[in-house]
């Protein structure tokens, strides 16, 4: 991502890399591309009715409470939009960081530059850190209820296509964790797999000689399915869609024979609520995925607030006047 704002404070999620740069420029890319069409693209009623020289200032809103993710995009959005049209850049100052949980009516961040770059980069930049937040703030939920316990909430690959680097980040920001980003990075038998291959043992055996970087995880949905998994050498276990009772006598199965195996990651996934998540953590597992988290969160409501006294133009520009209201212009 560009470094133009590397003079102000950063606003990820402290401790944390980040979603990875390069994914992020495609994804504001296609994005802008969406919006205004291809690049340089157009945005007919701003560039009609705004002066091209024009400057502004405005602010990115919390127009509700909940745990913010996504500020981390913005300045690519805005350097991307700045580029596109051939202006300068935004300054941005940063109110809060990636992460923070904030009440309704917090500012964000503050944005001056050209008037034009605001307004172009506005949709954009708000469906992302909208999009962003909603999730975060989801998380955040699950990782409250399961405050005390040694189990920890997951994401899923259940995510929105071009999403998943952002997503996932904002599961971070929501105090969870990542499971994997994808199909490269750690092996899951399901049972397709089993049948494909003839048996557990052989499937796992499989991915170890093609794939001897990889961790293996299997899925089971019976506690007996469990010594099979470990013995043919799996590193963690998914346990699928079983009730409260099984998943305990599930894990302490395993437990049992940890002795000389050394510790087992368990992950319980399938129908989980919030309402149950407690219940299903206090079983022993490490973990609880949810693919809710990303694809079910609903946005949180986030605005861009320009204040209209900011917005200077040459005298000549009499379409573009500023307005002389005393309050800052909410769009939706």
């Amino acid at each position: 991502m560009p470094t133009d704002h590397d003079a102000l404070a950063e606003p990820v999620l402290p401790g944390d890399p980040g979603p990875e740069p390069l994914a992020v420029t495609r994804l504001v890319a296609v994005a802008l591309d969406e919006d205004l069409g291809p690049a340089p693209g157009r945005d007919v009623t701003t560039q009609a009715t705004v002066d091209a020289s024009a400057r502004g200032r405005a602010d990115v809103v919390a127009r509700q409470g909940g745990a913010v993710a996504g500020l981390v995009v913005v300045p690519e959005v805005l350097d991307q939009v700045a580029d596109r049209l051939g202006l300068d850049r935004v300054a941005v100052t940063w109110h809060v960081r990636d992460g923070a949980v904030v009440d309704a009516g917090t500012v964000l961040a503050s944005l001056e530059g050209p008037t034009h770059v605001l307004l172009v980069a506005e949709r954009t930049l708000l469906n992302l850190v909208s999009r962003a937040s909603g999730v975060a703030t989801h998380t955040h939920r699950w990782t409250r209820e399961l405050a005390g316990t040694d189990a920890r909430v997951l994401d899923t690959r259940k995510t929105t296509p071009g999403l998943r680097a952002l997503e996932k980040y904002a599961v971070r920001c929501g105090g969870g964790t990542n499971k994997r980003m994808g199909l490269y990075d750690v092996a899951m038998v399901k049972d397709n797999h089993v049948v494909a291959a003839g048996s557990v043992r052989a499937a796992v055996r499989a991915v170890r000689a093609r794939f001897p970087d990889v961790a293996v995880q299997v899925e089971v949905d019976r506690p007996e399915q469990a010594d099979e998994a470990l013995d043919a050498g799996a590193d963690f276990l998914l346990l699928d869609n079983m009730d409260t009772a099984t998943l305990a006598a599930t894990v302490a199965r395993v437990r049992a024979r940890e002795g000389a195996a050394g510790h087992v990651d368990l992950e319980a996934t399938g129908n989980l609520t919030l309402d149950r998540a407690r219940e299903v953590a206090l079983t022993g597992v490490d973990y609880l995925s949810v693919g809710a988290l990303t694809h079910s969160s609903p946005v949180l409501d986030v605005a861009l607030d320009l204040d209209p006294r900011s917005v200077t133009a040459p005298p000549s520009a009499s379409s573009a006047a500023p307005s002389t209201a005393e309050e800052p212009v909410r769009r939706p």
